[in-house]
């Protein structure tokens, strides 16, 4: 499998299953504003959406595209790993559940404080959701450790790199100490070490 990403983007969730997952895999690096890859092929022939990350399956020849489809594919590439619940079991919905919410109610809001052509009324507005994302989420971490439970999922992996995005966008984290305790734990986790490391979001 080769990983098409930008470091520290949501390609990072993927990063880090893969490297949860212990599948072997390969990394190429998108240069956003020359749309490239490291060897200098066109990224748009790879995803013509023209962001990542974008995840070449080698048996089928096949490009999949989409940060939580990508997550459940890692997932069940490797099910010794325990990054998601086994498909049929009410358990997995939860993920699915967990992993459409930090797409659409987190990441989503996150977007617009890195886009320079936002007005800062919508930046502000923005930032105003990610913080009421942020108090659900600390809520229901309050409860349990992880997203689905007592173990470390795919879902993990990915709100915790929406937790990376805070600084960048002075977002200080304090207000939900549980959430920010959990981002320190996951960074901490070896795995979660060796994709930053590969990013060079490490020094």
């Amino acid at each position: 499998m080769k990983l098409y990403y930008s470091p520290g983007s949501c390609a990072l969730a993927a990063h880090i299953a893969l490297c949860e997952s212990g599948l072997p895999y390969q990394l190429d690096k998108y240069n956003m504003r020359t749309r490239t890859t490291e060897d200098g092929s066109d990224y748009l022939a790879i995803n013509p959406n023209g962001y990542v990350p974008a995840l070449h399956l080698d048996e089928e020849d096949e490009i999949l595209t989409e940060v939580s489809a990508i997550l459940l594919y890692i997932a069940d590439r490797a099910p010794q790993s325990d990054l998601a619940p086994k498909p049929g079991a009410l358990p997995r919905y939860r993920a699915i559940k967990w992993l459409s919410f930090v797409a659409t109610e987190v990441h989503k809001s996150y977007s617009p404080l890195f886009n320079r052509a936002a007005t800062p009324e919508w930046k502000v507005a923005a930032l105003e959701k990610v913080k009421t994302r942020y108090d659900y989420v600390e809520d229901q971490l309050k409860r349990r450790p992880y997203l689905l439970g007592e173990n470390f999922s795919i879902a993990d992996a990915y709100l915790f790199v929406t937790t990376t995005w805070a600084k960048p966008v002075n977002l200080d984290l304090s207000p939900w100490p549980h959430l920010k305790a959990y981002s320190e734990k996951i960074a901490q986790r070896p795995a979660v070490i060796k994709a930053m490391q590969e990013e060079g979001l490490l020094q």
